[in-house]
């Protein structure tokens, strides 16, 4: 793997994770906005729905949850996943419109399901188990590589998103800046 910085973020969170930051504030995946201009794609057939039916599969007795069944799955069995629920944050001096968009002077936190590197790009993905009537999934993602391109001051070009099931996939390439939806009726730039 190409990227240094990932893997000493990794490390350090295993050993050091500021878990404070986990125990109020704004959460990734409560966010009801969706980002305009994120370019998503529906595939199906894609590898990670593969993994995904085997892990529910061959994990059916080994775990309760669907997710720990599809995350430690991939962990085991497919060789580009690293890590799963990789702890995150975005402290509002990180991010113009920080207080307006969140409400907030806490940081932003989330988990990212599952980490992967594939064709040179990281990749950072959620599973749900209903992928095709999520509303806001592209915008907790896009949030996750945001907080990971900071935490690890890895480029936004260098990652791609994503959600997921066991019938299809949502992928989408990450954007500088972001037009979000009616519901905020804000465009900013993070940069």
């Amino acid at each position: 793997m190409d990227y240094p910085e990932l893997v000493a973020y990794l490390d350090k969170m295993f050993k050091e994770c500021p878990h404070d930051y986990f125990e109020s504030g704004p959460r990734s995946s409560s966010l009801k906005f969706k980002i305009d201009n994120l370019d998503i794609k529906r595939l199906k057939n894609h590898e990670v729905c593969e993994l995904t039916s085997l892990g529910l599969k061959e994990n059916s007795d080994r775990y309760l949850t669907s997710h720990s069944k599809v995350q430690v799955f991939m962990l085991e069995n497919d060789n580009k996943t690293i890590a799963v629920e990789v702890p995150l944050w975005l402290k509002p001096d990180e991010l113009k419109e920080f207080n307006s968009i969140f409400n907030s002077v806490e940081p932003l936190t989330g988990h990212i399901d599952v980490l992967r590197v594939e064709d040179g790009s990281i990749w950072v993905w959620d599973y749900k188990p209903n992928a095709a009537k999520e509303k806001y999934a592209a915008t907790q993602v896009y949030f996750y590589i945001l907080m990971l391109s900071k935490r690890t001051g890895i480029p936004l070009a260098n990652f791609r998103g994503g959600y997921f099931d066991d019938k299809d996939v949502f992928i989408f390439k990450p954007v500088e800046n972001i037009k979000i939806s009616k519901e905020l009726k804000k465009l900013f730039d993070f940069l």
